[in-house]
């Protein structure tokens, strides 16, 4: 955002495209006919080689018995016509995501690649990102994203002892050494690379640590530090008001940030980009947040299952939120439709009156609809379980913003924050 690698983000613009006949139309004035809209791919859908505890997704297989889990010629074509038709900007992401989505092999997304070469409009530039677990990164694959661009998330959760607390493969075994090891090949191969790491119960005591592992060890420059929320029941959908015990707490991850802050700000500005601090920095400079959590509204980022079924969002793939199939309806009138359209809207409109009091409302918008199911201390319903890490951390940043911001209207970079700034306002820890 302000200087670091290229991070995949939702494209802006969207063509108004309609066929008569089907059940819905396209929403006048919707956002995704203005701002664009991003989908994240899952060509595998749920299937993984990893039983990570925590994973939201493993549990949508139950949702197509009998499926092989494997996006046919049919859909491939079809949503990638339609995605690149629909949006006449002049670059596009597909954003490839699981499950596993190497384990659909080499071969469909060279197929894949041919599809966007003969769908894309004239002068309209193509990228294409990868969330993997790292565990099939070969020569191949490395050669593979290298020679076609590809930027390539992979997950880890810190040193050994953290990352294979929750992160264990099918057979209960240990995946560090082995992601660690495709890691290496990213690298090797100087593929364009960012790191995922979660926030769980298991590590978000030692930030430090972490921060430092993933910073110093794996030498990655773009980082998102992405906290589990993981709510305790047996449907897999965003159902209760109870959080599992590997999740985080809301006071745990606001010192868990102001922790990994400090180090930052004192060591790393302009050099490490820590996705969080970025989207704080954006939010103080008055620009619309570039991620979705943090946005006022949302419904722009959704999720494509492997036979072409069509969900809201990456977190609500369940009935309810099932919006149609691109093999029946018009990507476009899906992502426009009046039911998606109130499904972003619904964000800010069901802000409990605490958040509109909120000093720093207008940097967390109330994070993600899914983790609103605690009350305010007044008992209203709706406000963020991590709210509370949230206030903590996003006061304590103010300071560093303002002068960041400052800095930036004056056309000097932000990292001068670090001469002499940040020893006078944040303690730097000791190793």
């Amino acid at each position: 955002m302000f200087g670091g690698p290229r991070v995949a983000g939702p494209p802006a613009g969207t063509a108004n495209t309609t066929s008569a006949g089907n059940q819905i139309s396209v929403t006048e004035g919707s956002s995704a006919l203005t701002q664009g809209y991003h989908i994240m791919l899952k060509p595998r859908g749920p299937i993984c080689d990893l039983d990570c505890s925590y994973c939201y997704y493993l549990s949508k297989e139950r949702l197509y018995p009998g499926s092989d889990f494997r996006m046919s010629e049919e859909v491939l074509e079809a949503v990638t016509r339609q995605y690149l038709t629909a949006q006449p900007v002049p670059e596009v992401v597909f954003g490839w995501q699981g499950g596993e989505p190497t384990l659909m092999g080499i071969e469909f997304f060279n197929r894949a690649l041919q599809l966007q070469r003969k769908h894309a409009p004239a002068g309209t530039r193509v990228l294409n990102t990868i969330q993997t677990n790292g565990m099939h990164l070969n020569d191949e694959w490395c050669r593979f994203f290298k020679r076609n661009n590809f930027l390539v998330g992979i997950s880890i959760d810190g040193p050994a002892q953290m990352h294979d607390a929750y992160r264990k493969d099918k057979g209960g075994h240990a995946s560090h050494e082995r992601v660690m090891a495709g890691l290496r090949q990213l690298q090797r191969h100087e593929v364009e690379y960012n790191v995922l790491t979660t926030v769980h119960a298991a590590n978000v005591m030692r930030p430090l640590e972490l921060y430092r592992f993933v910073r110093d060890e794996i030498g990655a420059q773009f980082v998102q530090f992405i906290p589990i929320v993981e709510r305790d029941n047996d449907t897999g959908f965003q159902e209760g008001d109870r959080a599992t015990e590997r999740s985080v707490t809301g006071n745990l991850y606001g010192q868990f940030l102001i922790a990994v802050f400090d180090e930052w700000v004192h060591r790393d500005v302009g050099k490490v980009f820590v996705q969080m601090f970025d989207v704080a920095l954006a939010a103080w400079v008055g620009q619309r947040s570039g991620l979705c959590v943090y946005a006022e509204t949302c419904g722009l980022a959704l999720a494509l299952e492997h036979n072409g079924d069509l969900y809201s969002c990456d977190h609500y793939v369940q009935p309810s939120h099932l919006l149609g199939n691109v093999l029946e309806q018009p990507l476009i009138e899906l992502v426009a439709s009046p039911t998606q359209d109130q499904f972003g809207t619904a964000k800010r409109a069901d802000l409990p009156r605490y958040c509109g009091a909120c000093e720093v409302r207008f940097a967390c918008n109330g994070g993600c609809p899914k983790n609103r199911f605690i009350s305010t201390p007044d008992d209203e319903p709706g406000l963020n379980y991590l709210c509370a890490g949230y206030k903590a951390f996003f006061n304590h940043i103010g300071p560093a913003m303002r002068y960041m911001t400052a800095e930036l209207r004056a056309e000097r970079p932000p990292a001068s924050i670090m001469e002499e700034f940040a020893g006078r306002m944040y303690p730097l820890r000791g190793r």
